[in-house]
């Protein structure tokens, strides 16, 4: 196989890495880039989603078996990557829940959801 072959093998069978790096940069460019706390959080959800998918796409293994060993046969795969995952799903959604909340808060105190803004009225 020559090295193009290769290349091109690699460019077609790891597509979910193209969507991770799509996720993990919508995410943080709508964290940095907008003034809105709304857009913020939702920016943080979009970001943690690359993260999990990365993780997820790390622990697939091809022809893996699930981790229990009856007569030795391997390769196995190892579930901890998809119990970190779900514990940070938890984890997203309570964080999620908690920014929601705070926005709530913050926009029925100051009428605005903008940062600028709301320096300008804590500020001044």
């Amino acid at each position: 196989m020559t090295a193009l072959a290769l290349q091109l093998e690699l460019l077609t069978t790891h597509y979910n890495y193209y969507a991770v790096m799509l996720l993990l940069g919508i995410g943080l460019y709508t964290l940095v880039e907008s003034p809105n706390l709304l857009k913020k959080v939702i920016g943080m959800n979009i970001f943690q989603t690359g993260i999990f998918l990365f993780f997820v796409t790390l622990a697939y293994r091809t022809g893996g078996n699930p981790p229990i060993v009856t007569d030795g046969g391997g390769p196995y795969v190892s579930p901890l990557p998809h119990v970190l995952i779900l514990t940070a799903i938890v984890v997203g959604v309570s964080l999620t829940a908690v920014a929601l909340a705070l926005i709530v808060r913050i926009y029925s105190e100051y009428g605005t959801l903008d940062e600028e803004r709301l320096e300008e009225l804590y500020y001044d």
